[in-house]
């Protein structure tokens, strides 16, 4: 099968299997299981690598895993957690549990066994209990939409396993596809949401915008470092990942949504990231700074090669004004309004970007001519030279508004004294009610933005001169006129056609009486 079949294929099995479930509420079940399967396989593939298992000729590893003797187990899971941050006892592995469903061995109680006793295990290894702990929380296993009853649930999830299990974790060619089905299946939820999707997710084409951008010119004698302060299901963070083309990262990230957090980890995970080189939070972004470390005694912010973001739009915030305090807002002098919590996330990624670092970050237009407070910030923004670029974006490209967006390219120590203005509105494919960049229009974007020179009716590189003769407007029609003028009429021509229209339509009525002439009565009318 190739990894579009599968994908396919899961999908239509998802839709048959959740009934009446809405897709966000069905995600957690058939995503946590994907997860889980995940987990187990690659906790045996560990212990054949390392050779820990008496494996009889033939012999599923799995089953050697179940007879190793009771009295060395916990030495066994001690081994596993302090390499892999998890372990799974042999009575709760995914194979094990597919076997009692296969036999119809599975008790409903198992369920919860199998998820209390990871919970118990994410405790071993305490550098990744951050990683593991309350990962399965969001698995309601008592919810009436699974069932009326206790055996009628435990069937139904049972049911979602048996569909897991027929996803295959590689490909004909023997690649790992595991996380792309994750991947895929998360978007067609989120399409399948309407407005939820905003919660926890960008779709891909704008997240490789972002990518290709903050990754220009990234150095590769280290790990590169990104921070996505609304990470959302961490498909951001995994598309920046996929633009360093192999080359080592460290992932951060912050989100409220407990749901949405869990699903992160998850998600980051199933592509191959180590908890190790990561570090997620669940907290509130604006509400207490993070991530930073601690060096004698004095908190200080981590820095980063790059910070995406995808934040809510226009949110509510609690802009109290002992926040003009906090060392991520002071230096700008406002606070952004408690209705339009916009520039607070800005302010806040701008605060955690290494000196030659790049932030993107999506957000609406009003960003980038509303007053008051928020010009204020705006204009400090360019006075500090913050600001590298504005890139407009089309409508209806995301699953929970349809408003056009844009993005603001950041950068702290810039030599540059100009603001580069891209309209991309228009650049887009639609494919029923949703709007879509094609390849070719992301390539325009990125490729305008490395050029940055003016291209007529596209973009404009606009000098600080500019920006405040029109009052620290960035209003993008104000720099980038898209304005076609409609063909001169000739006249003469005009007049010619007309009279050649008159003349066919001579010509057509005078064939047309002849041949009326010719006709013939038939009977006495």
């Amino acid at each position: 099968m190739t990894v579009n079949q599968v994908e396919t294929k899961m999908w239509a099995m998802a839709n048959e299997l959740r009934g009446n479930m809405s897709p966000s509420e069905f995600q957690t079940y058939i995503l946590s299981f994907m997860f889980y399967q995940y987990l187990s396989s690659h906790q045996e593939s560990y212990l054949i690598d390392q050779d820990l298992l008496d494996i009889q000729d033939g012999e599923d590893p799995n089953a050697a895993f179940l007879r190793v003797p009771v009295d060395e187990i916990e030495d066994y899971l001690q081994d596993i957690a302090a390499v892999l941050g998890y372990a799974i006892r042999p009575e709760f592995t995914w194979k094990t549990l597919i076997n009692k469903i296969e036999n119809h061995a599975l008790r409903a109680s198992d369920f919860q066994d199998v998820f209390n006793d990871f919970e118990k295990n994410a405790e071993i290894n305490p550098e990744a209990t951050a990683d593991f702990r309350g990962i399965f929380n969001d698995m309601n296993l008592t919810n009436s939409r699974l069932g009326t009853t206790t055996d009628a649930r435990a069937k139904a999830l049972a049911g979602i396993m048996q569909m897991v299990q027929e996803v295959r974790l590689n490909d004909a060619g023997g690649r790992d596809v595991l996380g792309s089905v994750y991947e895929y299946l998360i978007g067609q939820f989120a399409a399948d949401s309407g407005k939820k999707a905003g919660e926890f997710y960008t779709p891909h084409q704008v997240s490789q915008v972002l990518a290709r951008i903050v990754t220009l010119g990234a150095k590769t004698d280290r790990p590169f470092r990104v921070y996505d302060p609304t990470m959302g299901s961490g498909s951001l963070l995994l598309t920046v990942q996929n633009e360093l083309n192999g080359g080592s990262v460290h992932f951060s990230g912050q989100e409220l949504n407990t749901t949405t957090y869990n699903l992160s980890r998850m998600n980051l995970m199933m592509h191959g990231v180590d908890y190790q080189n990561m570090q997620l939070h669940n907290a509130d972004t604006l509400e207490s700074d993070w991530p930073s470390q601690e060096t004698n005694g004095v908190s200080r912010p981590e820095m980063f090669d790059a910070v995406v973001a995808n934040p809510p739009y226009s949110a509510n915030w609690d802009n109290d004004d002992r926040k003009l305090k906090d060392p991520r807002f002071e230096p700008y002098g406002k606070l952004a309004p408690k209705t339009k919590a916009d520039y607070a996330f800005v302010l806040h990624a701008l605060y955690h970007l290494d000196k030659d670092g790049t932030a993107a970050i999506v957000l609406p237009h009003g960003v980038l001519f509303r007053g008051a407070a928020e010009g204020a910030i705006r204009k400090a923004i360019i006075d500090k030279n913050q600001l590298d670029a504005v890139i407009g974006l089309p409508a209806n490209l995301f699953y929970s508004t349809s408003i056009p967006t844009i993005v603001l390219v950041l950068k702290k120590n810039r030599t540059r004294k100009d603001i580069l203005f891209i309209d991309a509105s228009q650049g887009f494919e639609k494919v029923k009610k949703q709007n879509f960049l094609r390849n070719e229009d992301i390539d325009k974007i990125v490729e305008t933005y490395k050029a940055r020179e003016d291209v007529d009716k596209y973009a404009h590189v606009a000098d600080l001169d500019e920006i405040k003769a029109n009052d620290y407007n960035l209003n993008i029609p104000r720099y980038v006129d898209t304005f076609e003028e409609e063909a001169p009429i000739d006249i003469a021509a005009v007049k010619q056609e007309i009279k050649d229209v008159d003349a066919e339509i001579a010509k057509l009525e005078a064939e047309f009486a002849a041949m009326e002439a010719e006709l013939v009565m038939t009977d006495g009318e």
